[in-house]
């Protein structure tokens, strides 16, 4: 299964969601540490995806240099996502140069640090990041932990031999109701059935059948529920 999809945030500016035609989205949430960095348009791009019946997740970009700033960072992720549904994974990020010169274990515990704390609020959490990126700087248990979007444009696939879920393939898109480009995504899970059957990212759960039962064992009666798995 293939689903092709875009990820936007403030520099596509206004979309006419009424015309974009897209099987997923993914949203910029906003950058930093500080609630101000919120994406000026995330509201209306997460509405404009509810309304039009795309199925979304976010992502958050980082500054982080350390993780006590990576777990900031992602409180107020979380903040800005709270009372929010979304199908696809959370991502985190992470391209600064000033981060990536802390080297490989270090960047590492900062991305495990701004994921765990998604992981520990029942979202679904993942790493955006270039594919050299990836091979440089993160190490393999970080890789294998999260779900990966990985970058590399221009190619018929990504140089990157570790498992990745997504690819984010095209800086240069085009789409109706979006003015200028727009990034274009490749998605080989399923995410939405992992997510809402794993309760995650705002939703409850599979809805499990009950049904009253009457038991009689032995002369004596029983009544309770059963619940069917």
């Amino acid at each position: 299964m293939i689903a092709y999809g875009i990820d936007v945030s403030r520099w596509q500016g206004s979309i006419d969601w009424t015309k974009v035609k897209t099987d997923f989205c993914i949203i910029q949430a906003g950058f930093g540490r500080e609630a101000s960095q919120k994406d000026i348009r995330f509201d209306e791009n997460y509405s404009g995806c509810k309304a039009a019946g795309i199925p979304c997740g976010a992502y958050w970009y980082s500054y982080a240099t350390s993780e006590d700033e990576a777990r900031k960072e992602a409180a107020v992720c979380l903040d800005i996502l709270k009372g929010r549904q979304f199908e696809y994974p959370i991502y985190y990020d992470v391209e600064e140069q000033r981060t990536l010169n802390l080297g490989k274990e270090k960047v590492s515990a900062i991305i495990r640090a701004f994921l765990d704390e998604l992981e520990k609020a029942g979202y679904f959490a993942g790493l955006y990041m270039s594919a050299s990126y990836l091979r440089d700087y993160v190490t393999d248990h970080v890789k294998e932990r999260y779900a990966v979007w990985v970058a590399h444009f221009g190619v018929s696939k990504p140089d990157y031999s570790g498992r990745y879920g997504m690819w984010q393939k095209s800086n240069t898109g085009r789409m109706d109701g979006i003015s200028g480009n727009v990034d274009l995504d490749e998605c080989t899970e399923d995410y939405p059935a992992i997510i809402r059957s794993a309760g995650l990212n705002g939703f409850s759960g599979p809805v499990r059948e009950q049904k009253a039962v009457t038991l009689i064992i032995v002369g004596k009666t029983y009544s309770g529920t059963l619940i069917l798995e």
